[in-house]
């Protein structure tokens, strides 16, 4: 379960929202419609409750009531294919199959125009099966046309692209962004920890920007691995490996021994519309009366489930005889 604040959004959001145009540009046709921080949400909830596919965790429904929204999701209870630091990295093998997950994640999410902008080992959820989920869709961005242009920093400090960390460059590819995080993912899978690691943010940004990939001697990796990383990890935005580049790879593919399947054998496009958009949410006076209702109806008693005995005998004591009667 995920808890969304409504008064944290429309801070963030700078509520109230603009006011429409006025003068000689309100009559100039049909004005765009100006969406609410609210809207917004309500929007991303609608498309997220729509996505299905294996390698993407569902978003079951979402709970709203005066003060804050419920997103409940899919129970994965093996939690996250790997902490980080661990000491005990995945074999070229595992991490193989895992990125193969992802890869199919992302390009599902791409498809559906999705930037995730966060994907990293704690967002990657395993499933009964033993396969990955891809979660945690509160940075991510929808976009128009091909690619995101983004301007702005979101997600994790160590898993960050350097060209958002540019003091020149103002705009960058959103795809780009989520192969380098999944450069870094790959990175952590076989050594256990991140490429670029600094205690001070500054000094781990500068890391990022400037530093080669370095590789640690043990344990040792192949050198198709060590070719595929280095191009994720390429910081040149516009020369970076591409996801179906990825996908082709020979260490992916063993070889082109077991190639992936194609994006149209299991990338759908999603339609959502305004009536989905309207029926995102359900609304719910409060968690805690639903919980109390609940409680109450379990117990087939409309009193106070939750009243201890000792403080309803004690009212007992206290009512007049005619009505212990």
């Amino acid at each position: 379960m995920k808890v969304l604040s409504k008064k944290k959004l429309m801070k963030q959001c700078g509520f109230p929202r603009r006011p429409p145009p006025r003068g000689p540009k309100a009559t100039q046709g049909e004005q765009p419609k100006i969406l609410g921080p609210l809207e917004k949400v309500y929007q991303e909830i609608a498309i997220l409750k729509k996505l299905d596919h294996v390698n993407i965790v569902k978003l079951v429904e979402v709970r709203t009531c005066v003060s804050v929204d419920h997103a409940l999701f899919e129970l994965m209870r093996k939690g996250p294919v790997m902490e980080v630091p661990t000491d005990e990295p995945f074999s070229e093998e595992e991490a193989r199959v895992y990125l193969r997950d992802v890869i199919l994640g992302i390009e599902y999410l791409h498809y559906q125009k999705i930037i995730h902008r966060d994907i990293k080992p704690s967002n990657l959820l395993l499933d009964d099966d033993g396969h990955v989920k891809i979660a945690d869709f509160g940075v991510s961005n929808q976009f128009e046309g091909n690619d995101a242009l983004l301007s702005s920093t979101a997600g994790t400090p160590a898993f960050m692209a350097p060209e958002t960390l540019s003091d020149t460059r103002k705009s960058f590819s959103g795809k780009a962004l989520d192969l380098w995080a999944m450069g870094v993912t790959l990175y952590c899978f076989v050594f256990g920890k991140c490429p670029f690691i600094d205690e001070n943010i500054l000094a781990l940004h500068n890391k990022i920007r400037t530093e080669p990939v370095e590789f640690p001697e043990r344990p040792a990796i192949s050198e198709e691995l060590r070719t595929l990383i280095l191009r994720m990890l390429d910081k040149n935005p516009d020369t970076r490996i591409m996801l179906s580049e990825i996908k082709m790879d020979q260490w992916v593919t063993q070889g082109g021994t077991d190639l992936l399947p194609l994006e149209q054998e299991h990338c759908t496009v999603v339609e959502v519309t305004e009536e989905d958009i309207q029926n995102s949410v359900k609304f719910v006076p409060s968690l805690s009366a639903v919980i109390l209702v609940r409680a109450m109806l379990r117990k087939r008693s409309f009193s106070n489930p939750f009243d201890c005995p000792s403080r309803r005998e004690e009212r007992s004591m206290s009512a007049p005889s005619s009505l212990l009667m």
